[in-house]
């Protein structure tokens, strides 16, 4: 799994040297051993970072699993109560049932609430098929609940923090573009592009263009350069705070550009931009 999960790993012990793994036999599982343990007598990890699975990958794996078995042994701790419960390895368990396995091969290891959640964070890191919405929950989950600082993060996992600081900032993206990422509609250096232009009208409008003309991560970041070197000059009263923020709220809720025009006598107009007329009649359903 690479140096982070490894450095996690590293209190455990040796592996013991059969590659194949004892039965359980309803004895108490002794720590740094590799088991083969009944699947009814392992409860989920509520600490899971993945919430999604791939219904047709897990039907892959399970089906991989019926040829070859498990490869690569669940992770699994001992809890105050006797009973076991996965630290990592969910998909690998699910596919599991799915192939018919009564028991599967587990590595039983100690960990404390916190150590699992990081080494089930962790794991999921390192998947490859995680988009990169996911990898960013997973990235805000280690610093805020396992009380790691942006450096010690980058040393578990082994990235930079550059690279950490790109990926949280995908969180603060608008909905319509997260669902994007989500979807794979655009990449990630769509999205790191989109991230680093502080107003949200704007990565809106670059969103739609991205989508309707196809646009490469190179063109959105020629235009982003190009609209950094324009200084338009300011029009008129400028917009207050409050105002702003409800440009960008409305805008967010309904994946368009809106345009609050306050006049001074506390009337105003509301400009909405639709793309097209597919479009408009989604901004219209919205509003009825």
């Amino acid at each position: 799994m690479g140096k982070g999960i490894r450095a996690l790993l590293s209190d455990i012990g040796e592996t013991p040297s059969s590659s194949k793994p004892d039965n359980i036999h309803g004895n108490v599982p002794a720590l740094g051993q590799i088991l083969s343990i009944p699947i009814h007598e392992i409860n989920i990890n509520p600490f899971q970072p993945r919430n999604e699975f791939d219904d047709e990958k897990l039907e892959e794996l399970a089906e991989s699993i019926r040829i070859h078995g498990v490869v690569q042994p669940l992770t699994v701790r001992r809890e105050s109560h006797g009973k076991l419960q996965l630290i990592a390895g969910e998909r690998r368990l699910r596919a599991s049932k799915k192939a018919g396995l009564q028991e599967v091969p587990c590595y039983v290891r100690s960990a404390s609430d916190q150590e699992s959640l990081e080494i089930a964070l962790i794991e999921n890191i390192q998947r490859e098929d995680l988009n990169a919405l996911e990898i960013s929950y997973s990235y805000e989950r280690l610093i805020d609940e396992c009380a790691l600082t942006h450096e010690e993060l980058s040393k578990r996992i082994g990235k930079k923090r550059a690279t950490i600081t790109n990926y949280l900032r995908l969180l603060k993206l608008p909905p319509d573009i997260q669902n994007a990422i989500k979807d794979q509609r655009i990449s990630m250096g769509h999205a790191r592009a989109l991230a680093s232009l502080d107003d949200v009208l704007l990565q809106l409008d670059l969103l739609h263009e991205i989508l309707s003309d196809n646009l490469s991560v190179r063109e959105v970041e020629r235009r982003i350069a190009s609209l950094a070197k324009r200084k338009p000059k300011a029009k008129g009263k400028k917009k207050s705070s409050s105002f702003k923020a409800m440009e960008e709220k409305l805008s967010s809720q309904w994946s368009t550009r809106v345009r609050l025009n306050h006049k001074a006598n506390g009337s105003g107009e509301i400009s909405i931009y639709f793309h097209n007329e597919e479009d408009l009649q989604r901004i219209l359903d919205l509003l009825q």
